[in-house]
């Protein structure tokens, strides 16, 4: 073999891994898409008082039977934000994003929008001032606030 047929093969690889990454990118788009339709559907302003919130794997303790047997295979494997949360009088275990996630306060009542068991957003609260912060931004939020004013 040449190097000229090495990179031939190596090039005709490449291409098939784009063109593979192009349509399974584009078929989790739509999925996406249909998801997202979903939610702002049927979300409903909620107040729930936040009990506990974990990164872990979903399992059969941790989530409902139905909800757990309907996840995607890929949803097994990886730590997704669950949060347990009283939810009106009943005690129950609810999945969100992670920007979500960040800023929920643990054992605090606060308003959400629920959709089903998925909480899509954070309602009344100042969102920047909950969020973790970096050393860099708290360092350059402490010089914003402490600058000398002309």
């Amino acid at each position: 073999m040449t190097f000229g047929d090495i990179v031939i093969i190596i090039s005709v690889i490449v291409v098939i891994i784009i063109a593979l990454m192009y349509h399974f990118g584009k078929k989790n788009y739509a999925k996406n898409l249909e998801a997202q339709s979903f939610i702002n559907q049927y979300k409903t302003v909620t107040p729930i008082l936040v009990i506990d919130k974990r990164l872990e794997k979903p399992s059969l303790q941790n989530l409902p039977k139905n909800i757990y047997e309907k996840l995607p295979k890929t949803a097994h494997i990886r730590k997704m934000p669950i949060v347990k949360a009283k939810v009106g009088p009943q005690i129950t275990t609810l999945l969100c994003d992670k920007n979500v996630y960040d800023v929920l306060p643990n054992k605090k009542t606060i308003k959400v929008e629920l959709a089903g068991i998925y909480i899509s957003r954070v309602i009344g609260m100042n969102l920047e001032d909950k969020k973790k912060k970096t050393i860099g931004q708290k360092i350059s939020l402490w010089l914003k606030k402490n600058q000398p004013k002309q």
